[in-house]
Parts: structure tokens; C-alpha cells; sequence
């Protein structure tokens, strides 16, 4: 039997394949290589590729699951913490990016519907690639980090309205009103059943499934979930795309939410390259070549007017303008979720042929030009901060208002620079210890909140050397830099070694990568989260086989002594090199309870239960109730309930313990 559609995904994972491993060479996005890789063997490139129609529906497969995972990864608690960003931002970033450029495509001749539509596409980014980039170079929790997340959040929610309003956008209702509110009813029902799906029916289903332990159905019953989610909205006029976000909210909330989508991402990435793939079957690659230049000066302007829009959101948020520009440099391109916009608009009539070819030129520059951009963020920034006139972009700090800075000059103090979790926990521990401190954050939002709760911090970006000395850094004695930005946290450093070279300062980085780079700026101590936690874990390894605790110090000092190179050289043991040897006996210290009424030892002293004799065990002490016995006697009587805190070899605690259950 010949299908014929074999032949056509050979050619476009193997061409994916081949084109991405090249990709990756020169570091730019497998996105990019999917929409080459349509270039290349679509009608346009060599016509590899016969069933176009079967490959499409491939593609709306893979919008299908990613929309899937879209809904499963949104989060109301995880919206709450970033709320205001995902709202204003998101609100102002959107708004403005639709209105200027549904402007600029009425001037030039397009119908208003056709120009609110264009402005629809323009205001959304790439979250795929932006996250890709955020998450491969630590940035992710930097605070231009976390701004475009929660822009690319909105942007993300969005989309399903906007897609909602494409046929009232494109005339297709005789009466507006009435269609709006049949869609508002719609949309209130299909919420409203969401909901009862979400708390009742979908965990129900789930617990069954789960207690099978079948993988394989819980994979079925997710992929059941999902596509029965997307055609119930299709059946009542809604689209597919919106159905599979709301399958994947039911399951957001519940217990498997994260194995779900463990499970579905491999489903997702196969259906998704094909449907970036079908959008670069539709480059016209001669239409770009006779009309490169007009691209070049849209993409130019794309870049100009997102960055500018994206600006206005994040000074708006208050921060400071090396953040705003970090963020306007990270989510500037038109992305992939404007494609999926795209082929809606195109049913409806609302994008026109030569403007789609645009469209589809302009948006595959942009996405290629991000990683370049974004490689050279940091520098540019630098020269921008630089230009003059730029400081009054700047939300009001400490330098623009002495009356926010310390009432009193400080001396021998602590200063925390980043209130998160470490910063907090810090500014905790310096309170019950009455070490005098102050704190600095980039957050508006942290600082208000803090203040409110009697704290010591003021608003400000650290890597301005004005900020440090209202801080009074150079009389300090410690500076715990504790920020999730390495390239700012190694400014900061060099910044406070230029106002003192004795105040000691401790940096806490992401990475084992970073501690070089901090010490060689002028960083006297750098402790990295990465290895932190295995040290603390293989701590308490150490403890539980009962080494002596001074020595598990002395092997722990000496690890972090050699910048943890133990853990990052496979089969180099540093401490032999020392003589540090670790003898670890066989032999454990474990509570067991005494559950079974009928077993052999209740109600027996343990001189006669022959504990010691049978099993080789030693009875340290027996926690009966809320008594706990640690003088042991002979003639002690073991009842049941007890529990019995005893020692010995790993082999005789385990046949103790099947012995007890007796």
C-alpha cells in the first residue's frame, strides 16, 4: 500500500534535520530552521513536497497541542505574582503596538478592519524563541527577563480573543450586537462547563486512570481531553485552536498537570515543525527577492516601533532604563502565534495576498535578526544608557531624591542588593541578629511592600554608581549581591570595588560557571546555587551513613575550597588529594514502629524479646506516645504503638522490620 504522505514527512524531517543541525552550529532557533526548511522544499523552493493539504492539517495538529500546553502552563497562582506586569504591560504593549500600526496600514490605503487586523499580527512576539534565548543565557528570573515573560504571557491570552474577533472584525454578522453577545454567551457557557470539568469530571476520570498505573492510558485519556475539549468549541462555532487552550486549563489546576504535559511535549514539537514548516512553504522567496529592500525597511520599522511600544510598557512599570531596554530588545519580533492570527485573517479576506507575502517576509527577518539582537543586548544597552538626554527616561531612584535615601550616613553595615527569596532570608536573619543592614530592588512593587512591612529598602539599579554611594557602600564592611543577573551582578561588583577595596562581597550566582568571572572583577566570595544544594544534599548522605559531623565540615570546606570542581570533573576526588578519607560503616540508626498487636515482641521486656541476640540490634530509646524513654532497661515492656529508635547494619534493620510486621 502506498501512502502517499510518507515521502513528504521524510523529506521534511529529514531536511529539518540537516537544515537545524546547521542552524545550531551558528546558534540560531529550530524555529528559524523549520521556517527555512519550508522555504527550501515548498512550491516556492524545490517542490519537494506533494500533499500540501495533508501537511496542513499536520500543522493544525500541532497548533492543537501547542495551545495545549499554552493552557496547561497557565497559571492563575503563577499569574498573581506577576500580575501587574502581565496586565499594564501586557495591556500597554499590545494596545499601543495595534493601534500605531493599524495606523500606518490605513495611511498607505487599507480598509480599517484590514488595518486593525495587520495591527493584531504586529503586536505579537515569539515566545518560543524569546524563551529559548531567556532560558540558554540565565536570564529567565533577570528582571528584563521577567518583564518579557509576562508581556509574552498576555500576548499569549490574547491571541484567543483576537481570534474570537476575526469574523466580526471581517463583516461576516449582519448585526454586531447580537453577535457579540451570542459570542459572550458562548464563551460564559463554555467556561462555565470548563469549570465543572476542571473540579469534577477531568480529576475523577484521572484518579481511575492514575490507579491503573498505565502510562499508556493516561497518555490516551490527555490526547481524549484535548482533542474532545477542541471539537465541542468547533461544534458551536468557536475554533479549535481556542478549545485545546481551555483543555489545557482544566488540567492546569489538577495533580497531573506537569505529567501531562511531560507527556504531550514530544506529540507537540513533531505536529509544531510541521506547521512552522507549511508557513515557509508560503514565502514567496522570488516576491522577497524583487521586493528585499521594501522588507528590509518594514523590518526595520517592525523592530523601530515594537521596541519603542515595548519601551512605553516597562517605564510605565517603573523600572529602570537598562531594563527597558533589555526587554525591548528581547521581545521586538512578530512570532509564531501571529501566524496562526495569519491563516484565520486569510479565511476571512482580511489579509490580502501581496500584503501576506509581507507579512510572512517581514515576520521570518525579525525572528531570524533575535538572536543576533540579542547576543549584543548588553552592549548596546551600555552605549544607549549613554546617549545624552537618556537619564530622564529613568523612573525617580535614590539619585533623583535624597529624601528616599538613608536618614543617617551608615557605617559598618550590611548592604542586600536583590529582595528574593535569599535577599528576604537575610534581611530576616540580620533582624534577629540586630546586624544593621539596608536593601536595594529593582522592583517598584517589592519595595512599596516591603517598606510597608517596616523594612529597610529603598527603590534603585544597583549598577549605577550614584545608587551605591546613597547606600553608603564604601563604609559598609558586607555586600551580599543576591540578583538573577549575571552580566548586571558582575557590574555591581566592579562598581563597588571602584567606591572600596576592603568591603568584602559575597555574590550568589545561578552557576558554577560564574564564580571565575565574579572573583576575577573583584568578588571576594561566590556561591553558587547549582552546586550549593548538592553539597547540602550529599550533607545529609554523609550524615545518614553516620559520619562524624566535623568531618563531613571539613569535606564540605574543601569542596567549595576547589570551586566545587569534585562535582564538575567526573572520577576526580579532590578530597584524596588531601587525605580526607571517609571509612563509612555499615550500619544505620532508624526509627521503626511497632504496629501489629499479634507480633512476637508486645507486651514482652526486651530482655526476653532477644532483640540483641536474634537480630544483632541495639535498642537506643522508645518514643511511646508523647513520652520519649532514652534510658533503656533490661525489663522494659514493648507495647504496641511503640516506637522503637534503634541501630544496626542495614541487614538486620530491614529483617527487624518485616519481623515487627509480623
Amino acid at each position: 500500500m502506498h501512502l502517499p504522505l510518507i515521502p513528504d514527512i521524510v523529506i521534511i524531517l529529514g531536511s529539518s534535520v540537516l537544515i537545524i543541525l546547521l542552524f545550531q552550529k551558528v546558534k540560531l532557533p529550530p524555529i528559524i530552521g523549520f521556517l527555512v526548511t519550508g522555504v527550501v522544499v515548498g512550491p516556492y523552493g524545490l517542490s519537494l513536497i506533494e500533499a500540501r493539504r495533508e501537511v496542513e492539517l499536520l500543522s493544525e495538529i500541532g497548533v492543537i497541542f501547542l495551545l495545549f500546553v499554552i493552557g496547561i502552563e497557565f497559571s492563575l497562582k503563577r499569574l498573581a505574582t506577576i500580575k501587574k506586569a502581565v496586565l499594564l504591560g501586557g495591556v500597554i504593549q499590545v494596545g499601543l503596538t495595534t493601534l500605531v500600526t493599524a495606523l500606518a496600514s490605513h495611511f498607505i490605503g487599507l480598509s480599517w478592519p484590514q488595518a486593525v487586523f495587520i495591527g493584531f499580527l504586529f503586536s505579537l512576539s515569539s515566545t518560543a524563541i524569546v524563551l529559548n534565548l531567556l532560558q540558554a543565557n540565565g536570564e529567565i528570573t533577570a528582571p528584563h527577563g521577567l518583564l518579557s515573560v509576562a508581556i509574552l504571557i498576555f500576548q499569549d491570552i490574547i491571541v484567543v480573543p483576537m481570534m474570537l474577533f476575526v469574523p466580526i472584525l471581517a463583516g461576516q454578522s449582519d448585526n454586531t450586537l447580537m453577535t457579540l453577545a451570542l459570542l459572550l454567551v458562548k464563551v460564559v457557557g463554555l467556561v462555565l462547563l470548563i469549570i465543572v470539568l476542571a473540579n469534577y469530571v477531568v480529576p475523577f476520570i484521572f484518579r481511575q486512570v492514575v490507579q491503573t498505573r498505565s502510562r499508556e492510558l493516561f497518555i490516551l485519556t490527555t490526547i481524549v481531553i484535548c482533542f474532545a475539549t477542541a471539537w465541542l468549541t468547533s461544534s458551536i462555532g468557536l475554533s479549535l485552536a481556542l478549545g485545546a487552550f481551555f483543555a489545557g486549563m482544566i488540567i492546569s489546576e489538577s495533580d497531573y498537570s506537569h505529567q501531562a504535559t511531560a507527556n504531550i511535549l514530544p506529540f507537540r514539537e513533531i505536529f509544531i515543525s510541521f506547521f512552522f514548516v507549511s508557513i515557509g512553504m508560503l514565502l514567496d522567496i522570488q516576491f522577497l527577492l524583487n521586493n528585499f529592500l521594501q522588507v528590509l525597511l518594514m523590518t526595520f520599522a517592525v523592530i523601530v516601533t515594537k521596541s519603542g511600544v515595548i519601551g512605553i510598557a516597562v517605564i510605565a512599570l517603573r523600572y529602570p532604563l537598562r531594563t527597558v531596554i533589555l526587554t525591548a530588545l528581547s521581545i521586538f519580533q512578530i512570532g509564531e502565534f501571529a501566524f496562526i492570527l495569519a491563516n484565520t485573517g486569510m479565511q476571512y479576506s482580511l489579509l490580502p495576498e501581496t500584503i501576506y507575502q509581507y507579512f510572512l517576509a517581514t515576520s521570518i527577518m525579525s525572528m531570524a535578526l533575535t538572536p543576533v539582537l540579542f547576543k549584543f543586548a548588553h552592549q548596546l544597552t551600555d552605549l544607549l544608557v549613554k546617549v545624552p538626554g537618556a537619564k530622564h527616561l529613568e523612573p525617580k531612584t535614590m539619585a533623583h531624591n535624597q529624601g528616599t535615601s538613608p536618614s543617617k550616613e551608615l557605617s559598618d553595615h550590611l548592604v542586600i542588593i536583590g529582595y528574593g527569596i535569599n535577599g528576604k532570608n537575610l534581611a530576616r536573619a540580620a533582624d534577629n541578629t540586630d546586624i544593621p543592614h539596608v536593601i536595594v530592588e529593582l522592583n517598584a512593587e517589592t519595595v512599596r511592600k516591603a517598606k510597608a512591612d517596616g523594612e529597610h529598602i529603598y527603590f534603585g539599579d544597583a549598577t549605577e554608581e550614584t545608587i551605591l554611594t546613597h547606600l553608603f557602600v564604601h563604609k559598609a564592611r558586607v555586600v551580599v549581591i543576591a540578583i538573577s543577573d549575571p552580566r548586571a551582578t558582575k557590574k555591581i561588583v566592579s562598581q563597588i570595588r571602584t567606591l572600596s577595596k576592603t568591603v568584602y562581597i559575597i555574590v550568589r550566582t545561578r552557576f558554577v560557571t560564574e564564580i571565575e568571572e565574579n572573583l576575577q572583577v573583584g568578588a571576594d566570595e561566590v556561591i553558587p546555587e547549582e552546586f550549593e544544594t548538592s553539597v547540602e544534599i550529599f550533607s545529609k548522605v554523609l550524615l545518614k551513613y553516620l559520619i562524624p559531623i566535623q568531618q563531613i565540615q571539613e569535606f564540605t570546606d574543601l569542596i567549595r575550597s576547589q570551586n566545587y570542581d569534585m562535582f564538575r570533573n567526573a572520577g576526580h576526588l579532590a578530597a584524596r588529594q588531601k587525605g580526607v578519607h571517609l571509612d563509612i560503616p555499615d550500619a544505620t540508626f532508624v526509627s521503626l514502629p511497632v504496629i501489629q498487636s499479634a507480633n512476637k515482641i508486645v507486651g514482652k521486656t526486651l530482655r526476653k524479646s532477644n532483640l540483641r541476640e536474634n537480630f544483632d540490634i541495639n535498642v537506643i530509646a522508645i518514643k511511646r506516645e508523647d513520652k520519649f524513654i532514652s534510658k533503656i532497661k533490661p525489663d522494659e515492656v514493648i507495647s504496641q504503638g511503640d516506637i522503637l529508635y534503634v541501630f544496626g547494619t542495614n541487614e538486620a534493620v530491614s529483617a527487624l522490620s518485616e519481623h515487627l510486621c509480623l
